[in-house]
């Protein structure tokens, strides 16, 4: 006789934020936590935080967008800006974990930095030392 599944795992993870850049393993990171959201119910919220009054060439809110296009689950989109002079975008996700009671971030490893050798970026680094809640890093 088998035992009925257990969804403990879906109180622990309702609410998952995933902060995209673009790159590939953000994207990546994107489609790992709606398979979790599939699984368990959790509601993803996709952000990108950006510089007061940047404009930027490629949105990733846009990419991300394109890349759940056949999505079945709600995904929840957010524009995170930060004075430069002041903060960065490391802050600017911790303070939003923080505010908003995520309780799990799905971020990618490396991001679009320049330098293939290094394992895991700033902001990936930063989220994992420093946020009150689980991170899951995606390669």
């Amino acid at each position: 006789m088998t035992e009925a599944p257990s969804y403990v795992i879906s109180f622990y993870y309702r609410k998952i934020l995933v902060p995209v850049d673009g790159s590939e393993t953000s994207l990546k990171a994107l489609e790992f936590a709606v398979d979790l959201a599939r699984r368990y119910g959790s509601r993803v919220v996709v952000a990108y935080a950006k510089p007061k009054g940047s404009i930027e060439r490629e949105d990733p809110i846009i990419r991300a967008k394109e890349r759940l296009k056949d999505t079945r689950i709600n995904v929840f989109y957010k524009y995170i800006e930060y004075d430069p002079a002041s903060s960065s975008p490391h802050s600017a996700l911790l303070r939003e974990v923080i505010e908003e009671g995520y309780d799990l971030v799905v971020v990618g490893a490396r991001g679009r930095t320049l330098f293939g050798e290094i394992g895991i970026g700033s902001v990936a680094l930063s989220l994992v030392v420093n946020a009150p809640i689980s991170v899951f890093i995606i390669r």
